[in-house]
């Protein structure tokens, strides 16, 4: 794919993991001025070896999301899973070699356990004990033991979505160092306006304009799980999702559905004994990962 004149491509991408703050980076930064931000936060449109749920969006669908970008405004998208994908980074490098990307990283025992929680919310996850579901891998990645429905396969291999030194050392080879901008949640957590600033700062905009930091994408619960299953996947409605999609109404209603069906809880912990046993198997990972960013992560997997 070539970048017409003009340019009606993003400028920067945000991927991470699933739950490390990518939905409210994409709020916050759709309220800045300078910079657009499409209605549909996460497209999805590169990484051609993940699975869509109802069809891949095509590149006239994609370029449309920009159409409505203010001329001079710098133009984002934030579709977690690029981190994900083996070849999202070479995909994006070759339609658009000037980028910048920004990754956002947490620890990865919390990503697999809220990414557990989430599913289990949008009803795309049926074993309820997170133990339970971590044991089922193997089984499900060879395509058993798989919710019914429309579902992309790879959200239940929880593993496999927290090798972030592998998924981030293909963005540092293809993008560099200089275009690649490393968040994690701990400090985005603990001091939003500061990271946010940062990121502003690393784009080029202006980073003296304020904006709502609220907390954003909090833990849910479901009110009532047949209206969350019709939600997220309506029978009658299901052949028309491809092109219903491109309408920022649908995703209004959609939204606003979710929240008339949920209600904000607190999320429980991890057991203690399952945690500990993850981070005897992640300790490796984190540790390469710390020396990567030079930044010692280690404490994701202490004792």
């Amino acid at each position: 794919m070539t970048r017409r004149p003009g340019g009606d491509l993003p400028d920067f991408l945000i991927v991470g993991a699933p739950k490390c703050g990518t939905t409210a980076m994409y709020d916050y930064l759709r309220q800045h001025p300078d910079v657009f931000m499409p209605f549909i936060k996460e497209p999805l449109f590169f990484g051609s070896d993940l699975t869509s749920r109802y069809g891949p969006m095509t590149e006239e669908e994609y370029r449309a999301l920009f159409d409505d970008a203010p001329i001079g405004a710098l133009k984002g998208e934030a579709s977690a899973w690029y981190l994900y994908s083996a070849c999202a980074a070479e995909e994006i490098h070759a339609a658009i070699p000037g980028a910048r990307i920004v990754v956002m990283l947490r620890n990865p025992i919390d990503v697999m356990h809220a990414q557990h929680s989430q599913l289990l919310f949008n009803r795309q996850e049926t074993l309820r004990d997170f133990g339970d579901a971590l044991a089922a891998e193997p089984e499900r990645a060879a395509g058993r033991r798989l919710p019914p429905g429309p579902i992309r396969p790879e959200n239940l291999l929880y593993r496999r979505m927290v090798r972030f030194s592998e998924q981030l050392d293909r963005y540092l080879s293809v993008f560099g160092r200089d275009r690649v901008h490393v968040i994690i949640f701990d400090d985005f957590r603990d001091d939003t306006a500061g990271v946010y600033r940062r990121l502003l700062e690393f784009l080029g905009v202006d980073p003296g304009v304020p904006v709502d930091l609220g907390p954003r994408n909090e833990n849910k619960r479901v009110r009532a799980g047949w209206f969350q299953r019709l939600i997220w996947n309506p029978p009658l409605l299901r052949p028309l999702i491809p092109r219903l999609r491109r309408y920022a109404i649908v995703h209004r209603a959609r939204d606003a559905l979710l929240r008339l069906n949920s209600t904000r809880v607190p999320r429980d912990g991890v057991d203690p004994e399952l945690r500990a046993r993850l981070a005897d198997e992640l300790r490796p990972e984190v540790a390469r990962l710390s020396e990567m960013v030079d930044r010692d992560l280690t404490h994701w997997v202490s004792p």
